[in-house]
């Protein structure tokens, strides 16, 4: 039986398991074993993280993350989980190869997926014009020219945020009217850079080694055009990743499994859960970080309480019985 075990292995995940380590609580890190390292194994060149005043590549730094995490004593399993007990004292976390694990505590860091359109060259050219974060990516196309997909909140404020760089920013909106909130609307309208392309879908995204346009299809009477550009960025929302504990874990309005206040402390005693999957608004590597230290502090806090008898067994050193006296 473990202290604690981590489901998840993006920044929030790591940074949890280097101060569980560092606590010396023997973390055991669940990875999976295809999508390891988060959202930032898709990113290339990550200029915002603090610490490197050059830029870093996405999975340089997640990397980087993950050798810090086990050089204080955390283990990694490339695995998947396939199950969650979390409720009672001890939690059991079930993975694909048919190995159960126990725990004490269990911080649940497993992200969220931004939604796709689902079109063949959008993957391929994830990292080379197609992006799903302005903020991380906005930078690399000053004087350029983007299009955004979408019509609610974000898609308006990624492209807001994307006329500090690009030259012209397209919103690619496949009704007549925003969902966003009329404070956000008003402010696009307003921002001559942002040219609104109504009623239109993303058929196709064209380029080779980069991307170079996209093609588009009227919702109305289907009609196909194109557009140059230099980059996409796709903001129809994103989804956290909290199908392994529906029906433990309380949920927040907007989906994101519910914390208390700022800690990281779910409904259930000795669960814990931290970074975008609690996270419905930032969604950055380095909120992400702190929520996973917050997660650490938290669990670590919470084992503290626990029974002497108890802990020692998840340490794997409980006491032998004694002989009976005489």
């Amino acid at each position: 039986m473990r202290q604690v075990i981590i489901v998840g292995s993006g920044p929030a995940a790591y940074t949890a398991a280097i101060y569980a380590a560092r606590a010396d609580l023997a973390p055991l890190v669940i990875a999976s074993s295809v999508e390891f390292g988060g959202e930032l194994m898709k990113t290339t060149e990550v200029e915002n993280f603090p610490g490197f005043p050059e830029g870093i590549m996405g999975p340089e730094l997640m990397t980087k993350m993950q050798e810090q995490a086990e050089r204080f004593g955390a283990e990694l399993v490339y695995d998947d989980v396939t199950k969650l007990e979390l409720e009672g004292e001890i939690k059991r976390v079930h993975l694909g190869s048919g190995e159960v694990h126990e725990a004490l505590a269990v911080i649940y860091a497993t992200g969220s997926a931004y939604r796709k359109l689902g079109l063949a060259d959008e993957e391929r050219l994830s990292g080379y014009g197609v992006s799903w974060c302005a903020t991380c990516d906005g930078a690399f196309f000053r004087q350029k020219k983007v299009a955004v997909v979408g019509g609610g909140d974000s898609a308006l404020e990624e492209a807001t945020f994307l006329t500090r760089f690009a030259d012209t920013v397209y919103l690619v909106h496949r009704r007549e009217e925003l969902r966003a909130s009329k404070a956000m609307q008003e402010r696009a309208f307003a921002d001559p850079k942002i040219e609104f392309l109504w009623n239109q879908e993303v058929a196709h995204i064209y380029g080779d080694e980069k991307v170079t346009g996209m093609g588009l299809v009227s919702t109305v009477d289907g009609t196909e055009t194109t557009k140059d550009l230099d980059g996409l960025f796709v903001a129809i929302g994103a989804d956290p990743r909290t199908h392994l504990v529906h029906g433990q874990l309380e949920l927040a309005p907007e989906g994101t499994v519910a914390v208390r206040g700022r800690s990281s402390m779910t409904n259930l005693e000795g669960v814990f859960a931290a970074g975008d999957v609690v996270d419905p608004s930032y969604k950055q590597a380095i909120t992400a970080a702190g929520s996973g230290c917050v997660a650490a502090l938290d669990a670590e806090r919470y084992l503290s309480e626990l029974p002497a008898e108890l802990l020692a067994r998840a340490a794997g050193t409980a006491p032998q019985p004694q002989p009976a006296s005489a």
